[in-house]
This record gives C-alpha cells, sequence and structure tokens, in this order.
C-alpha cells in the first residue's frame, strides 16, 4: 500500500462526490444550452450548484464563474484587471504560482504593465508597510497576493491585504487554491474583488474550479464562442466536473473544524517525530508554525547527506509519495525556496496532508527518513 503526502499537488476524489457525479456522466447526459428537458434538467444542476458554492462562501451566485481550474481563474482576474479594469500597475509577491507570475511577466514584457514585488524576509513574510508604499502609485492598481502558498505553506492576512487595497482603490486578487475548502471564507466581508479555487485541491474532480468576481468589476473573456457562463465564458460546461464541485465545498465545509483539527495533529506529530529523530532538521518559512502556516502543508529541510542524493527517489521507492516543492515546479528549480534564500545544498521535501492520512503513515515515514540518516527510531 502507498503513502500519500502530496496533498497540495491533488487529493484523492471523495466517494460521496464520486457518488454524485456518476449520475451525471450516464443518465443527465443533455447539454446545457439545449432548450429541451434533457438539456434543462442539466442547466438546473449547474445553477444549483453555482448557488450551493455561493451560499457557502456567502456571495451572490452571479459572481461565480466556473473555470478550468485555478489556473485559469488567475489568468482571467489578471487580465481582466489590465484590460478591462485598465490596470497598469500590478503588485505582487515572488511567492506567487507560476499562474500567476508568469502571466504578470508576460505581460510586463509586452510593455502592457509595471510590476512591482512586495518585500519579504527570508521566512516569506510580507512587508505590509512596503505594500502601503507601493499603494500610493499614482495609478490604479492590482494587488495580487496568495492566501496560503503551495511550498512553504505560509498564510497572508488577506483581510488587512484587502482593506488597504479598498483604501487605496486597489483592485484586489486572491489565489486561495490552496484554502477554498479548508478554511471558511465569507466574501461579503473579505475586501477582494476577485479569488481563485479549484476542485481538486478539496477532494473534488480535477479540471474544473471557479473563480469569485464581485459585482461591479468587468471579466474580460479569454475564450470567445456560446453564451455559456453569462458570455463570460465560451464552451460546452464540464457537467460532472461542476456538479462534483459544489458537493466537495458541501463536504469541505460541513467537516472543516473535525478536519482542520485532525489534520493539524498529524503535522504536528511529523514535526515532533522529525525534530526527534533527525538532528538539524529544519522547516522552510513558517511552515512549522501551526498559526503562520497552512495546516496540510509542511516544508521540511533536511542536512546534506550522501545517502539523500535522491530522496525523493528513495521515499517513491518505500511506497512514499511526496513533491520536493510545487508539483507544477517538478525538474526545475523552486522560485519560492530561492526567494526565501533556502540553502540549496540541504534537500527539501513537501510533506502535504489530508483527512485520509493516520498517524501510522506519519510514523512509518519519517522512520523511512530517519534511516537514511543512520538515527535510531524512537
Amino acid at each position: 500500500m502507498r503513502i500519500y503526502l502530496d496533498n497540495a499537488a491533488t487529493t484523492q476524489l471523495d466517494k460521496e462526490v464520486y457518488k454524485e457525479i456518476i449520475p451525471y456522466l450516464l443518465e443527465y447526459f443533455g447539454n446545457p444550452s439545449s432548450h429541451h428537458e434533457d438539456g434543462r434538467i442539466v442547466k438546473s444542476a449547474i445553477e444549483n450548484a453555482r448557488n450551493t458554492i455561493a451560499d457557502l462562501l456567502n456571495a451572490a451566485p452571479n459572481e461565480i464563474i466556473f473555470t478550468s481550474g485555478g489556473t485559469e481563474a488567475d489568468n482571467t482576474a489578471i487580465l481582466s484587471s489590465v484590460y478591462s479594469e485598465q490596470v497598469k500597475h500590478v503588485i505582487t509577491t515572488p511567492f506567487e504560482h507560476h499562474a500567476v507570475l508568469h502571466t504578470l511577466e508576460a505581460l510586463k514584457k509586452r510593455g502592457e504593465i509595471s510590476l512591482s514585488f512586495i518585500n519579504t524576509d527570508d521566512r516569506g513574510n510580507l512587508d505590509v508597510e512596503h505594500l502601503q508604499q507601493l499603494l500610493k502609485n499614482k495609478e490604479r492598481s492590482l494587488v495580487s497576493v496568495m492566501h496560503a502558498n503551495n511550498e512553504i505553506g505560509n498564510l497572508n492576512n488577506i483581510e488587512l491585504i484587502g482593506e488597504l487595497c479598498c483604501s487605496s482603490n486597489a483592485i484586489f486578487h486572491s489565489d486561495t487554491v490552496q484554502t477554498i475548502g479548508h478554511y471558511r471564507h465569507d466574501l461579503s466581508k473579505l475586501k477582494a474583488h476577485f479569488i481563485a479555487a479549484s476542485a481538486h485541491k478539496f477532494h473534488g474532480p480535477k479540471g474544473v474550479g471557479f473563480i469569485y468576481c464581485k459585482n461591479g468589476i468587468q471579466l474580460s473573456k479569454l475564450i470567445h464562442g456560446g453564451s455559456q457562463e453569462r458570455r463570460l465564458r465560451a464552451g460546452t460546461e464540464n457537467i460532472h466536473g461542476i456538479i462534483g464541485l459544489a458537493k466537495a465545498l458541501e463536504i469541505a465545509y460541513r467537516d472543516i473544524d473535525e478536519h482542520a483539527r485532525y489534520i493539524q495533529k498529524l503535522k504536528d506529530r511529523m514535526i515532533f517525530k522529525l525534530k526527534a529523530e533527525i538532528e538539524g532538521v529544519q522547516f522552510n518559512g513558517n511552515s512549522g508554525d501551526a498559526d503562520k502556516s497552512l495546516y496540510t502543508v509542511l516544508s521540511v529541510s533536511l542536512p546534506q547527506h550522501e545517502g539523500a542524493d535522491d530522496l525523493l527517489g528513495y521515499l517513491d521507492l518505500n511506497n512514499i509519495s511526496v513533491s520536493g516543492g510545487s508539483a507544477c515546479s517538478t525538474g526545475s528549480a523552486s522560485h519560492v525556496l530561492k526567494a526565501i534564500n533556502a540553502d540549496p545544498s540541504r534537500h527539501t521535501v513537501r510533506f502535504s496532508f489530508s483527512k485520509y492520512n493516520t498517524i501510522e503513515e506519519i510514523d512509518y515515514t519519517v522512520e523511512r527518513l530517519a534511516a537514511i540518516y543512520n538515527v535510531v527510531t524512537i
């Protein structure tokens, strides 16, 4: 049996979600744009899913637009800010997902925006005073800051950032892909114009997500064609994906407190065991701090050791699935670790947990790691 500790990359589909989507693969197969009964049944299911998500997030249903996932949602938010809201200055961090950074870099290269980065320290904490200075720019700005980092788990105070943006008439976009389904979000109170979500990060299906776009902000079309999603995103909807997304979020909110406590215990257990069994172990960013990091992510920095040159391969051979950083960055140096000036001679492993992991899996994983460093396990 394999141990899966790469839940920041993707999560196991919840069986309740699976049961929910099967009828929309086999029985309710009409095109929602069709005007006959088969189409109307499916169209109604989409709108019910939209209403469910909106209710959970305390948003208006028309503020939820379904996408193919977080990358499309992030791209849509940024490009809408530039092309529909005429933003010319963007403020962000060096820790953002490539869906944000690469989009901004392309816009800058074409001369369409100027780009500023918020100062940070070596733990990845943002300098809020520097953000305030950057917001004094005469041009209207877009601020794009993720809620939680997918590699080092740092949580950013998006409530405060939203307030600062509001007082400066700036647009605020937050990539919440790692926190939707793991934390409660009240979008009626959060001063965000855009947030992004992806179902497969909280036990839903892959290939579906949504963008929240606050009423009053105009979205730019990325895909032209039919009139789907109120003419904002053309193309036949991913019906079973949308149904699964709503069900997964419903389950997440139903069990959110119980699962948060359980997963935090798993993370605390791993921190305790690693400290006890591997001399010189460290934790990147704030991932070792329960109050400042995402409870599902632990970024571990291990001492240089000749037996650890292929640490990820070793763990894989021992039936343990993990990442060195973001799964999206496999095969390349992590821009996040570079931004916090992580020691390149040390070995980094990202462990990320879910409700399906167990204490026994944590103990076995640490035991396998400790074996490399010739430490007698407890």
